[in-house]
């Protein structure tokens, strides 16, 4: 499960990451209010979407307004919002379509020193979290693997402890950090790895992750996602879940108890278990053609979920063919059929 930048701070900062000031807004006068509140000289407009790449996004509306905007005054915060909120927000991450803009953060400007790049996901080579950290701030990891890989350092995290000292004040040094940022990085990376051990994450990343002129290490950005699995275990998270942001389908099929997931070819996948459901895809694509969903219907769906399930892939107006593939010893095909 995806949240918003501004969710993901709040939960950042209860969990003692060090997070600028920020306030959400709605409306054109809310993000004036914010800046006025926020005190400063200067302050960046955000667009809120699940997505990567705003900064750098363009709406389709007004293909000049990017969706990170830095702001110099009250009258500027309107005048941005004005041209954000309910426009279509492109980036890299989002495809063509974009996506819909109804919340702002307005956050306060720092004095920036450098930009890093911050992530910790899963690594299955590995067997458990790995933390990542560039000097390249402000840029897509993917673009510095690929052509800078040795500004990427790696470090695993133990899943029980977290990230110890000794690890982050390495990393520190190896990023070229000095004097105060040093102390703040010992400090904030750790809390980070926790942070995502304890919600059971499955990506946490910081891009960029900044240290300000006084030496202090904090997350500019961040981009939280949560393991579905583990959402049990979290109650209180259900309520930051934006179903705007999500495929319509998609939670039309979570709903039922399937799991689904929509995809852009013309053959319609109707499978029970997530193994048989990829290989049938994978032989789609071997063959020439392209599925237009992963679904796994389990091996206990009645016939309403069964039903349902029919139902969703056929309102995809791209498909043409559906494919069944029933392992029976695991679902009855007589509930199928």
């Amino acid at each position: 499960m995806k949240i918003h930048e501004y969710q993901a701070k709040k939960l950042l900062a209860a969990a003692g990451v060090a997070c600028p000031r920020g306030i959400v807004a709605k409306t054109p006068d809310e993000a004036a209010k914010a800046f006025t509140e926020l005190g400063g000289k200067i302050a960046v407009v955000k667009s809120q979407i699940h997505a990567g790449g705003r900064g750098k996004g363009r709406f389709k509306e007004y293909p000049d307004q990017a969706g990170v905007v830095l702001v110099k005054s009250a009258d500027e915060a309107r005048q941005n919002a004005e041209r954000m909120l309910g426009q279509t927000l492109v980036t890299v991450q989002t495809g063509p379509d974009g996506k819909r803009v109804n919340v702002l953060f307005v956050e306060q400007g720092l004095n920036i020193a450098r930009e890093l790049y911050l992530g910790v996901v899963v690594d299955r080579e590995a067997g458990g979290p790995v933390l990542i950290l560039s000097s390249e701030g402000g840029m897509a990891i993917e673009e510095v693997a690929a052509e800078s890989p040795e500004k990427i350092h790696r470090e695993p995290v133990d899943p029980g402890y977290g990230l110890f000292g000794f690890q982050a004040t390495k990393l520190a040094y190896r990023l070229g950090l000095e004097g105060n940022a040093i102390k703040s990085a010992g400090q904030f990376l750790p809390k980070l790895c926790r942070f995502f051990l304890d919600n059971d994450c499955s990506m946490a990343e910081i891009n960029p992750l900044v240290v300000t002129e006084e030496g202090e290490m904090l997350a500019l950005d961040a981009k939280v996602s949560f393991d579905d699995n583990a959402l049990f275990r979290h109650k209180p998270f259900s309520e930051l879940r934006d179903l705007n942001e999500e495929e319509e389908a998609e939670v039309q099929a979570a709903a039922a108890g399937l799991s689904y997931v929509k995809l852009d070819g013309n053959i319609g996948c109707l499978v029970n278990g997530a193994g048989l459901a990829m290989s049938t895809m994978d032989l789609i694509k071997l063959h020439g053609g392209e599925p237009a969903n992963f679904l796994d219907v389990g091996g206990g769906a009645n016939v309403d979920q069964v039903t349902e399930a029919v139902r969703i892939i056929q309102a995809d107006t791209n498909v043409k063919a559906v494919l069944v593939n029933i392992f029976g010893g695991i679902m009855r095909c007589t509930t199928i059929a």
